[in-house]
């Protein structure tokens, strides 16, 4: 195959605590090979928010420049998630008469459009239209309702929107790297896309991808989004929490709990310790890994408090198919039991599956929302939807992503 026919797409994850670059390859048989990653310290974002456009941009330079090297190629342009406490959402609902009693794509238009039109702040826009049903003369539970007869069609939506300027300044930054952006994409939604099976979807799952800055949720059901939320805590929560408890640096206590952490005691002997290092010349200060847990365990445990009471308020506790962790805080030991025990359903940790190619390097919780964008990508190519965002039109895409979302449906 010459190097013109390559179906060649990049993700970039803009996380709080690192920017994660990845270059995949779709190849002839319909798979996905993983030919570059690189990483590097998030420095410019909190909370998913840029905060110093310099520091952001070296960061997101240094990510993909590696993931280039890796892959002995050179992008031009990525899919980009974007995640932060300024996402909101809302579900909504639009209804048009059919006009020649067979609904059309220009009928599914209308209808779209009547359910988009909700009420924003100037400062917000939406980014993704996500269907749920279809209901044609009240008949509920469509998924494509093109050529059927009625006279009323009705569709229920689940809205995503952003803060215009926050999102702006993530366009700004990677243009400012060298790159187009092809798309934004929320992050949770990614994660589902590499991680969830399309059984999980019908039954109804959440993934609940735990950052350093941010957790984020997508409720998924019959197919499609219910539900997604973004809550202000994650995993820098946890480390400053053993900072404080241990009088040690940020970076110590980073460190500690990468290699030590456990959010739950009953996975840990009685008498194990750990060598932590403090500040200046004072000796190494030796800690019982319970001690440790009795740090990590009440704020895990609190973040997953949140995550019942957002299920809660939106009707979306049952979860026949349970709970999937995926971000860096995922790997945490003891989180999957804890849980299990605070959400009463099962809980797995989710992994980027169906790739090849790097598979040992992005086989993680870490790697989901970039892998996830990858997958994304080759959706809209595959689907001739390649675009780039100049960053005067923003959001201009929103139909032809819900067309997408609705060819899954059918898939």
């Amino acid at each position: 195959m010459g190097r013109k026919t390559r179906q060649v797409v990049a993700g970039l994850d803009l996380g709080t605590t690192k920017i994660c670059a990845v270059i995949g390859e779709m190849q002839a048989d319909g798979t996905l090979d993983v030919i570059g990653v690189g990483t590097h310290p998030s420095r410019g974002l909190k909370k998913g928010v840029v905060v110093n456009i310099d520091s952001t941009v070296d960061s997101i330079r240094h990510a993909v420049e590696e993931a280039q090297l890796m892959a002995g190629l050179d992008v031009g342009s990525v899919y980009v998630g974007i995640a932060g406490g300024h996402i909101a959402s809302i579900n909504s609902r639009g209804i048009i008469a059919v006009k020649n009693r067979e609904i059309t794509w220009r009928d599914v238009e209308q209808v779209i459009d009547a359910a988009r039109a909700v009420a924003l702040p100037m400062d917000r826009e939406v980014i993704h239209v996500l269907p749920q049903e279809f209901l044609v003369d009240d008949q509920g539970g469509i998924t494509e309702p093109l050529g059927m007869a009625g006279k009323r069609l009705e569709v229920r939506v689940h809205l995503v929107t952003a803060a215009v300027a926050s999102a702006h300044n993530i366009v700004k930054c990677v243009h400012k790297a060298g790159l187009d952006v092809d798309d934004i994409v929320l992050a949770q939604l990614a994660s589902g896309e590499a991680t969830l099976a399309a059984e999980e979807r019908e039954l109804g799952v959440a993934v609940v991808d735990v950052g350093g800055g941010t957790t984020d949720l997508a409720v998924f059901a019959a197919g499609g989004v219910k539900h997604t939320a973004v809550l202000a805590v994650g995993g820098n929560h946890i480390t400053n929490d053993l900072a404080f408890g241990l009088g040690v640096p940020v970076q110590e206590a980073e460190r500690v709990k990468q290699a030590f952490g456990c959010a739950h005691p009953s996975l840990l002997r009685a008498n194990e310790t750990v060598e932590v290092r403090r500040v200046g010349e004072r000796a190494p200060l030796l800690v019982k890994r319970r001690d440790l847990c009795e740090i990590i365990a009440p704020r895990v445990e609190e973040i997953l408090q949140m995550v019942q009471q957002e299920l809660r308020h939106h009707g979306c506790e049952a979860l026949p198919a349970g709970v999937v962790l995926t971000g860096g805080t995922a790997l945490l030991p003891g989180i999957v039991e804890l849980t299990e025990e605070v959400l009463r359903v099962p809980v797995r940790r989710g992994v980027p599956v169906g790739i090849g190619g790097l598979v040992e390097m992005v086989k993680t919780p870490r790697y989901a929302t970039a892998i996830g964008l990858l997958r994304y990508g080759l959706k809209e190519r595959r689907d001739g939807k390649a675009y780039k965002f100049t960053g005067d039109h923003l959001f201009a895409r929103v139909y032809y992503r819900m067309r997408e979302w609705f060819s899954e449906l059918l898939a």
